[in-house]
């Protein structure tokens, strides 16, 4: 009598990025009475027999029965052309995190920025997954497949996430310029918005990263020149600053070279840089120019009108306006009531 072979069912992950493994990976198998099923302690068996999910088992060396008795099989397997009847199946999950999944958005998603207006964005980020339910998980996403990655279950939930951040965005985030600082909650946010997106398939997101979140090339160069404008502050400042810069541009390019000529020419510029400086900031900043100041002027006796001070008759009606006194010897203008020259000393006659 020949000795009946133990069987042993287990598996080993070489890729890091296998998370269901079915033995046999096509059809069903003949598992005989006492076969020997190890799972490790990153792992989980889910056993199928009949197309039914019987039992999960967790970590250690299992020894299963099952009604494939080895004399049974061969009086059985008469009728269905020498195959059993009585099929069974080990789906092995992984339970070990799987870190380093991406997420991010194929194509540009719509945004309405309060102060940009409506604008599109490009979001990237990555998160981390397990599974916790694996007869869940291999009945609701594996199915009947031979193998299932972690490539086949991002793109799934790439989508997933892509959708959830589009309401989020628009539900809680006013403008683009306020993101950057936003992330960590955004972070927290989405995982607790997703936690039932993946608990419906027995798995658990244990970690959410937002990367970055970027707008189109026209929009960034929009926001660089607001930037820019905020940075500017107090445009006369600004000007002083521009002024006083082309001053020590010019006089380091024309001093280099130790031409005491040129080195004139880099001081002339300077001082006429500097004596520009206030016309510029007028101009500029909209200011008035300062006005001369307006002669003095008296009014005509006859008619009212303005007339300069110094004019001797009225201009609107032709009267004549009172003579100026005069010193009688140096003929300086004396002033009203005046009892002697300022000039001269001279008395003034008749006072």
């Amino acid at each position: 009598m020949s000795p009946i072979m133990m069987e042993v069912i287990e598996w080993f992950d070489q890729t890091g990025t296998g998370i269901v493994h079915r033995y046999p990976e096509q059809g069903s198998g003949d598992i005989k009475m006492g076969a020997q099923l190890i799972v490790r302690e990153n792992q989980a068996a889910v056993f199928f027999r009949d197309g039914q999910g019987l039992d999960v088992f967790g970590p250690g060396r299992h020894t299963l029965s099952t009604q494939n008795l080895p004399i049974l099989t061969r009086l059985l397997s008469l009728p269905w052309g020498f195959t059993s009847p009585f099929r069974a199946e080990v789906y092995f999950v992984n339970l070990k995190v799987f870190t380093n999944m991406r997420w991010g958005t194929r194509d540009p998603v719509a945004f309405k920025d309060q102060q940009l207006g409506l604008i599109r964005l490009r979001a990237f980020g990555s998160f981390t997954m397990r599974v916790t339910q694996p007869l869940l998980f291999v009945n609701s996403l594996v199915g009947t497949q031979g193998s299932y990655t972690t490539d086949q279950i991002e793109d799934y939930l790439r989508e997933v996430i892509v959708a959830r951040l589009n309401d989020f965005l628009g539900e809680t985030v006013e403008s683009l310029l306020d993101l950057p600082k936003q992330y960590d909650e955004m972070a927290v946010a989405m995982k607790t918005r997703l936690a039932e997106e993946f608990r419906k398939y027995g798995t658990e997101m244990v970690d959410f990263y937002v990367n970055r979140i970027t707008p189109p090339e026209d929009v960034e160069r929009m926001i660089d020149e607001r930037s820019s404008m905020g940075a500017v502050g107090d445009l006369d400042r600004f000007l002083q600053f521009k002024a006083a810069k082309a001053m020590g541009d010019a006089a380091q390019g024309q001093g280099g070279g130790g031409n005491g000529a040129a080195a004139g020419v880099g001081v002339g510029v300077g001082a006429g840089l500097g004596m520009m400086m206030p016309g510029m900031l007028a101009r500029t900043l909209g200011a008035p120019a300062t006005a001369p100041a307006a002669a003095p002027i008296v009014t005509c006796p006859g008619c009212q009108s303005a007339v300069a001070a110094d004019s001797q008759f009225c201009p609107r009606c032709g009267r004549r306006l009172a003579a100026t006194a005069r010193c009688a010897r140096c003929h300086a203008e004396l002033t009203g009531g005046a009892r002697f020259c300022s000039a001269c000393g001279q008395a003034v006659p008749g006072s």
